[in-house]
């Protein structure tokens, strides 16, 4: 196996322990009787840093650990479809805009869209709570706020301190 590869991995397997304990770990009281968890940083920055699969791979496991983790293993599927479509947008969008910072913050917004759409199906159709999913729409549009701002400055921090160059992580 090539070094590429196993540092490729290797930096998947760190983004996916982050995004797990940031998830399990940090709560933060939100103004809509609530947490909010800093998973969501880890995973947009999966997606920014390894690409569509391997970003995909590590927010979506990630995140499904940390529900497994906390007892909520009913949402854990949906967890890691959702996170992991969420990189994966990301990603993606942020790839079509030349991995700059503008198509971070774009991906980042479309990925935020994903995972509160993402939840609302998910709870409405699959849990059983009908219209009533609709709750879970203001905390997760302010923890999806709070990923963003705090992954995009993460991002900008890791690129200025030439830390990615250091991981030679090409996608």
């Amino acid at each position: 196996m090539s070094d590429k590869k196993i540092r490729t991995m290797v930096t998947a397997a760190v983004l996916a322990a982050l995004s797990c304990v940031a998830t399990m770990v940090v709560q933060i009281p939100s103004p809509m009787n609530g947490f909010v968890n800093l998973g969501d940083c880890f995973v947009l920055l999966s997606g920014w840093l390894l690409g569509p699969w391997w970003g995909a791979a590590a927010g979506g496991i990630g995140s499904m650990l940390a529900d497994l983790l906390l007892g909520y293993g009913h949402y854990a599927p949906g967890t890691l479809i959702i996170k992991g479509a969420m990189a994966l947008v990301a990603a993606l969008i942020f790839k079509a805009f030349k991995k700059n910072t503008a198509g971070a913050l774009v991906g980042g917004v479309a990925a935020e869209v994903v995972m509160v759409a993402g939840y609302f199906g998910y709870a409405a159709l699959l849990l059983g709570k009908g219209i009533g999913a609709a709750a879970s729409i203001p905390g997760n549009l302010v923890q999806g706020a709070m990923g963003l701002v705090i992954g995009l400055v993460l991002f900008v921090l890791l690129k200025r301190s030439k830390a990615l160059d250091k991981l030679n992580i090409q996608w």
